[in-house]
């Protein structure tokens, strides 16, 4: 997928999440962004409170996101996925619309819209 500057910090950091590798995910994120619930309920400031937030996801070994759109305009990013996820009672998808703000080849700020988890079918006999 071409990417481009303004996108190129944004393709990294998924690259990173769908790798569950933090030590590459992290430096993505600039030293004082802001990291909302979509639309201004703060979730985490600044990279180690972001990294606080994924350590723990980066263990489910399920854990994927899929980029099924990318918008971008000016310094903005707007990927609408399905992340793939261990939730506490099954394996299961969600639809998530996240918006970056990039400065200076960093996530400054970042907003995501969460849908309704839904169960993934699994397969295998019975």
């Amino acid at each position: 997928m071409y990417t481009t500057a303004i996108e190129y910090p944004v393709q990294q950091r998924l690259d990173a999440y769908n790798a569950r590798d933090i030590a590459a995910f992290t430096p993505w994120w600039a030293a004082d962004c802001l990291y909302f619930e979509f639309p201004d309920r703060l979730l985490a400031r600044g990279t180690a409170e972001i990294r606080e937030r994924h350590v723990a996801r980066f263990r489910e070994a399920n854990l994927h996101g899929r980029l099924i759109k990318r918008l971008t305009v000016a310094n903005l990013v707007v990927d609408q996925e399905i992340v793939t996820r261990t939730f506490p009672d099954s394996p299961g998808e969600v639809d998530v619309l996240a918006i970056y703000e990039i400065t200076d080849g960093k996530i400054s700020r970042a907003w995501f819209k969460m849908g309704l988890p839904r169960r993934v079918a699994t397969s295998g006999c019975r």
